[in-house]
């Protein structure tokens, strides 16, 4: 009966179901499409024009990147390589980039209930040298430090020249009263972290984050630890390469999630890529991200929705979901005084985008 029925339809609406039979095999594509990923290696966009970019305003990019002290270039549209430059295989210093690593793993171990986020360095055994760490100070807690609002103003390693010419008088602000980008907080907490997990946080990096997502270059060897009279507790560069640093972008850009595995929590990504705090010209701080507030991130461009990794010298990782492009920009800061502005990186992006013609 049913066979009959279709029978008879088929021939009294024949153009009918042609077009019904066509808009199926039409819609059906875009429902099933995935998502790109790379996997041993990164696969390239093989023409951008007909991905709506200009290969001309792509070489104008590359050309104005020429003329400052760009070392690697990567973009990144929707998981492929849109097009990329330099030396993107060679493992740079991150710098400050380590920070948004570490917050990631902090995602991952509050879910599962491993560390308390409310926890203060008073129940967490935190001091420091002399002048050790006031009463008020430690009340300060882990979430405090996530978001740079600690309060603890202790001198800290591995600061810059800035940073130590900003940090504020001991006792000035209580805990969660005042942001200041504060080394003392992001170096607690990879020890807090390393306590907690009874692990290096190098290794747990490796395991839950470089080796899901198949980093292709990283190595334990080309990570360390910076220790110094000024605090106890030491900071904890990695070196990495452009590609591997496109990987961690995109894993952001996913909102955690890697080939429909969760690797960050989806939620850790959206709550730690938010604003906390007014970070001036480059928007907002959110936990160990720099955040687009208003479109304030970086000169010479409106960038909504956007966040970034940074390390001194001209290091980035900006994720631009509204446009899904992740840029990687690195510095040969290995040799003394290269670096790039943010100036200089705003006016490289702003030709970038200027490069999408739709």
């Amino acid at each position: 009966m049913i066979r009959k029925t279709i029978g008879t339809i088929q021939k009294r609406h024949p153009i009918k179901i042609a077009i019904t039979l066509l808009a199926c095999i039409l819609v059906l594509p875009v429902f099933g499409t995935a998502q790109t990923y790379p996997g041993k290696t990164w696969e390239r966009v093989k023409n951008p024009e007909r991905v709506g970019w200009s290969a001309d305003g792509l070489k104008k990019a590359k050309d104005y990147s020429a003329t400052i002290q760009t070392a690697a270039v990567m973009v990144v549209l929707d998981g492929k390589v849109l097009d990329e430059w330099g030396e993107t295989t060679t493992r740079f210093n991150v710098h400050s980039i380590r920070k948004s690593f570490l917050s990631s793993l902090y995602g991952i171990y509050i879910k599962e209930g491993r560390i308390n986020p409310s926890a203060t360095m008073r129940q967490l055994g935190i001091d420091d040298n002399e002048p050790s760490l006031t009463a008020v100070e430690k009340q300060a807690t882990v979430m405090n430090l996530l978001r740079a609002r600690s309060g603890v103003y202790h001198p800290a390693l591995y600061e810059t020249a800035s940073m130590k010419a900003a940090r504020p008088v001991r006792g000035s602000h209580a805990p969660d009263t005042f942001w200041y980008y504060n080394n003392w907080d992001f170096n607690v907490l990879g020890t807090i972290f390393e306590r907690q997990t009874k692990n290096s946080l190098f290794r747990e990096f490796q395991a839950r984050i470089a080796d899901p997502i198949d980093m292709q270059d990283f190595r334990l060897e080309d990570c360390e630890y910076v220790t110094g009279p000024d605090s106890v507790y030491p900071a904890y560069p990695f070196r990495m390469t452009a590609r591997d640093m496109a990987r961690f972008g995109l894993l952001f850009l996913r909102r955690g999630i890697w080939r429909g595995k969760t690797i960050v929590p989806p939620e850790w990504v959206d709550e730690s890529t938010k604003s906390y705090s007014d970070a001036g010209s480059s928007g907002g701080y959110g936990y160990l991200w720099w955040v687009a507030v208003d479109g304030r991130h970086l000169p010479h461009c409106t960038l909504n929705g956007a966040y970034s990794a940074r390390g001194a010298g001209g290091h980035y990782i900006l994720v631009m979901p509204d446009q899904k492009l992740v840029i990687v920009h690195r510095v040969n800061t290995d040799i003394q005084g290269r670096q790039v502005s943010a100036d200089q990186f705003g006016q490289l992006v702003k030709l970038i985008l200027d490069a999408r013609k739709n």
